[in-house]
């Protein structure tokens, strides 16, 4: 085993709030409270120490996707990782349901194995009004039936299905996950405001990329915004990478729903971490140019080259959120969601050594997974 490490002088986020001139001390693969008298030291003055990031919807980086071989799974993994999510949610997309259950077997060993945090399906169960860039021959009805098949098939691995719950079968549907113990989300569809409030009701508990897929806010027919932004029982996705959410968009996301209600997700695809070119997106061709994934046929944008740390960077200098709200959205909350609270999500004794430092600027320079240096920190 490594020895102990303390890592001194930093900005400390923890949940009671920034300490400056912070300590932090890992030990094997956890954070406790003493150091022994053998530990090594690290200077890091200067710089800020985050919790790792949580990505609870995830399509792919490095070149590779989620709906691809275990060695695509893995690079995409690492991918991310190196840009600072040590925990990950691996989202498909619609396809073929046989495909669909064939990927959840494979994805369910992964996560058995810890290099995932479990799987979600996005699609098919989703709006053709509202499909983005899913493949509307492929998308069906939520039927209870076939949500129970890729529940099943994930092996007690699936954390979450998006569906248009307005389908018929939604709300059914809706009942089954929460029975289950599975996240339903509302995405990619197409229901009025009375609709989402059913399927709260119902048990639905996130809102899939807010704003994005689904009807916009209006003064007359509020639509599924106004309803998943006011319920305190829905965390809402948003996607801050500058292309998908407008900054006022976000503002008002964080107003109406408060720093607790709001998870910073990547949406990324296989692009991230690469940088332009074209691409697959499931079935579908996607062209990314200057940053911006668009599908080929329609020009309908098709997941980010989002990495979080970006994500990090832009609310906290563009957006000027306080640095506890980003971290909160980015590490506290999903890990919540995932019921992984006790192990992740923020820097105390006795969870995991998940740890993200930033330098002054709030760029990357080094991430610790389970007390390994994923990155390995480059200090002046």
């Amino acid at each position: 085993m490594a020895p102990s490490l303390v890592l001194t002088g930093a900005r400390v986020v923890l949940p009671t709030g920034v300490v400056d001139d912070g300590r932090l001390v890992v030990e094997g693969t956890k954070i406790t409270g003493a150091a022994p008298e053998n530990a090594d030291v690290l200077d890091v003055t200067g710089h800020w120490v985050v919790p790792g990031f949580v990505d609870i919807h995830n399509h792919g980086g490095g070149g590779a996707s989620f709906s691809g071989t275990v060695d695509d799974v893995l690079r995409a993994i690492r991918t991310h990782r190196l840009h600072g999510t040590t925990t990950l949610v691996a989202s498909t997309v619609t396809d073929e349901m046989d495909l669909l259950v064939q990927q959840a077997g494979l994805l369910s060993e992964l996560a058995e194995q810890g290099d995932i945090a479990g799987i979600h399906f996005e699609g098919p169960f989703i709006s053709p009004c509202r499909k983005g860039a899913h493949s509307e021959e492929l998308l069906r009805a939520p039927d209870p039936a076939e949500v129970r098949k890729l529940i099943d098939a994930g092996r007690g691995k699936a954390k979450m299905v998006t569906l248009a719950t307005e389908l018929p079968g939604g709300i059914d549907s809706v009942r089954l996950l929460a029975e289950h113990g599975v996240i339903a989300a509302i995405g990619h569809t197409d229901a009025t405001y009375e609709q989402t409030v059913e399927a709260i009701d119902a048990g639905a508990t996130v809102a899939t990329h807010l704003f994005n897929a689904m009807p916009t806010l209006g003064h007359r027919s509020p639509g599924p915004i106004a309803a998943l932004l006011e319920d305190e029982r829905v965390t809402v996705e948003l996607i801050n990478d500058g292309t998908h959410l407008h900054p006022a968009a976000l503002e008002l996301a964080f107003h109406h729903a408060g720093a607790s209600r709001v998870a910073f997700i990547t949406d990324a695809m296989d692009a991230a971490g690469i940088g332009d070119g074209r691409y697959m997106l499931g079935p579908l061709e996607v062209e990314v140019s200057e940053g911006v994934a668009r599908l080929v046929e329609g020009g309908s944008i098709a997941g980010s080259t989002l990495t979080l740390d970006r994500a990090f960077k832009r609310a906290v200098t563009v957006d000027e959120l306080p640095v506890e709200d980003a971290v909160a959205a980015l590490s506290a909350n999903p890990a919540r969601l995932l019921g992984l609270s006790e192990r992740i999500g923020s820097l105390e004794p006795g969870k995991d050594a998940d740890l993200v430092l930033l330098d002054a600027n709030f760029d990357l320079k080094g991430v610790m997974r389970r007390g390994e240096w994923a990155v390995t920190p480059q200090l002046p």
